[in-house]
């Protein structure tokens, strides 16, 4: 039965204590957003804004030129979408199919992208981008879809094929027996107990793709396809000390990425417990 002790009135107290240091930033941050610029001058961080002001948000989503807030996001979103789409397609494929060859060539090439994990992508990025020019693919939304499958298709590969060993055959010899052809075995009874690798999958790549600023910079500069961070980049650059336009114009970045980690949480979390469970 469990007691309710002083241990754990005092261990409640410490994670609230604990919790509110972590909150602390966003509070600044959405106080301040909120705040006009004489309020922001004369008033402490500390302090909440006497006015609810939303004329930071509208003068952000306003901008144009190459501070366009708004189709930068739009941007952003085609891009983080994109990517993430052909990362789980082609990654569970090759990682089943990795993780299900009994060949020697399948634990070479699990290693093999293991390996370019560990490079770092700067390294070739001058090839790359000579590569991307060639074929057209540099300053279109598409061109870096292709792009970021291609950086990150080796995680997405070492994290569904992980998963894949560690899941047994009873489902797909069952599956086969019924009748069930390969691709109607792996796309309705392997592919949804593979959720939990799916939402991890989701989440880094969606992370990674959103917030990368130097791959934008130098594939999409001087096209009107920039994404966010390269259009918060041009419009934080134009400001002096204008506190509440730019931490507004950061709240802006964060709503899309962290609502959909809200939405795969759950999965996301299951996945580095190594769960199964759909």
């Amino acid at each position: 039965m469990f007691r309710y002790t002083k241990l754990t009135a005092l261990r409640e107290v410490g994670f609230w204590l604990l919790a509110i240091v972590f909150l602390a930033p966003f509070y600044f941050l959405v106080t301040t957003a909120l705040k006009s610029d004489e309020e922001v001058l004369t008033t402490s961080n500390l302090a909440p804004p006497t006015s609810v002001d939303f004329s930071n948000f509208a003068e952000v989503l306003t901008a144009r030129g190459n501070s366009n807030v708004l189709l930068g996001l739009f941007n952003s979103v085609l891009i983080t979408a994109g990517s993430i789409f052909f990362l789980v397609l082609l990654g569970s494929l090759t990682g089943y199919v990795i993780a299900r060859s009994t060949r020697r060539w399948s634990r070479a090439v699990y290693y093999l992208f293991l390996i370019a994990i560990v490079l770092p992508t700067q390294l070739g990025t001058v090839p790359l981008y000579i590569g991307a020019r060639t074929v057209g693919l540099t300053g279109s939304v598409w061109g870096m879809v292709i792009l970021y499958t291609g950086m990150l298709l080796p995680l997405s590969i070492f994290l569904y094929a992980g998963f894949f060993r560690g899941l047994g055959t009873e489902y797909e010899e069952a599956a086969t027996i019924d009748g069930a052809s390969r691709t109607q075995i792996f796309f309705r009874v392997v592919l949804p107990l593979m959720s939990p690798a799916t939402g991890t999958v989701a989440i880094l790549a969606g992370l990674i793709v959103w917030n990368d600023f130097f791959t934008s910079l130098i594939f999409l500069g001087g096209s009107a396809n920039q994404t966010l961070p390269v259009a918060m980049y041009y419009y934080i650059g134009s400001l002096v000390s204008s506190w509440n336009k730019i931490f507004a114009i950061v709240i802006v970045s964060m709503i899309p990425i962290l609502a959909f980690y809200l939405f795969a949480q759950k999965r996301f979390i299951q996945g580095f417990a190594g769960g199964l469970k759909g």
